[in-house]
């Protein structure tokens, strides 16, 4: 079956030199170790705004068909996040659907030695987004 192609939706600024765009369609390809501007890495916390948290939070919704994309491999061979991958897809639809079509290997991804943040909602807090807004309320770290 072939694959759709990757389309642009909803780009939405989260702060002057940082916009979240939401990919759909193909996305086959994905990391296998976080790059080295990772958000999920502990290291380059603060230096994304915490607008692009929020933006992103519905990633780690119960059951979500969005995936968390690397933001380093760019709109035109977008790629899922490894750190994503590793800390938070368990529970990630999109990403279970791509498994179970041998798209996605879990066990070729690894963290690189980094430190990552434990879950998305931990990661968000940690840049600047309140524990109690509501954009991460129904992440699901807080429910395990």
């Amino acid at each position: 079956m072939p694959r759709r192609p990757v389309t642009q939706h909803n780009r939405r600024m989260a702060g002057p030199d940082h916009a979240v765009i939401e990919l759909r369609g193909g996305l086959s390809l994905y990391r296998r170790t976080p790059c080295d501007g990772c958000p999920w890495i502990v290291a380059n916390t603060g230096d994304f705004p915490a607008e692009a948290f929020r933006h992103s939070a519905g990633t780690a919704f119960d059951a979500s068909m969005h995936s968390f994309a690397c933001h380093e491999s760019g709109q035109k061979t977008p790629a899922t996040c490894a750190g994503f991958l590793l800390r938070n897809s368990a529970h990630n639809l999109a990403v279970r659907i791509r498994q179970s079509a041998g798209d996605i290997n879990l066990n070729e991804v690894s963290d690189g030695g980094h430190e990552l943040h434990e879950s998305y909602r931990a990661m968000a807090v940690a840049n600047g987004v309140p524990p109690d807004d509501p954009a991460i309320a129904c992440c699901r770290a807080n429910w395990e």
